[in-house]
């Protein structure tokens, strides 16, 4: 087999490599605006519905797939209820083996995605987002100072799960 014939081959398998790939959003052509309305807040922890609304309105504008919209002009409603939110402690202090010096906060949200005029949800799923922080004094103050990070996680797990759906 000469050179060019060779040549041929390799591109060939190549560019069949890449039959299947699609730059750009997999959203249908239908679906271009999302209301994202006030997080439901079913673990009682104060402003964490506030935090995680922003930082998930703030992750769309970011991510640029689909755009905001008020509820009566969307494609798509996201409802979003905070489940969970939990402290881990992850490492100790060497000198006193039962005081926390790092801490994993961890929130959980079930979502659900309608899109207008459906007779029930088109997506539901359950996501998390979670932060490391270190732990010196206040507990209370160090896990306020952590939560915005959490949110923005969490925030980027349900946009992501929102726009890889499909």
């Amino acid at each position: 087999m000469n050179h060019t014939a060779w040549a041929a081959a390799a591109a060939a398998v190549f560019l069949t490599g890449c039959a299947g790939y699609r730059l750009g959003s997999t959203l249908p052509p239908d679906l271009r605006t999302v209301h994202v309305p006030p997080f439901v807040n079913r673990v009682g922890e104060p402003q964490l519905d506030s935090a995680a609304t922003r930082a998930t309105i703030q992750e769309f504008q970011r991510d640029g797939n689909l755009r905001l919209a008020d509820a009566d002009l969307a494609d798509a409603v996201l409802r979003v209820t905070l489940t969970g939110f939990e402290l881990e402690p992850l490492r100790y202090d060497r000198d006193q083996s039962k005081t926390a010096r790092e801490y994993r906060l961890r929130i959980t949200a079930e979502l659900t995605l309608q899109r207008r005029g459906a007779a029930g949800p088109e997506m539901q799923r359950r996501v998390q987002g979670e932060t490391t922080f270190d732990f010196a004094g206040d507990l209370s103050s160090a896990k306020q100072r952590a939560l915005p990070d959490a949110a923005r996680d969490l925030a980027h797990q349900i946009v992501s799960a929102v726009v890889e759906y499909w």
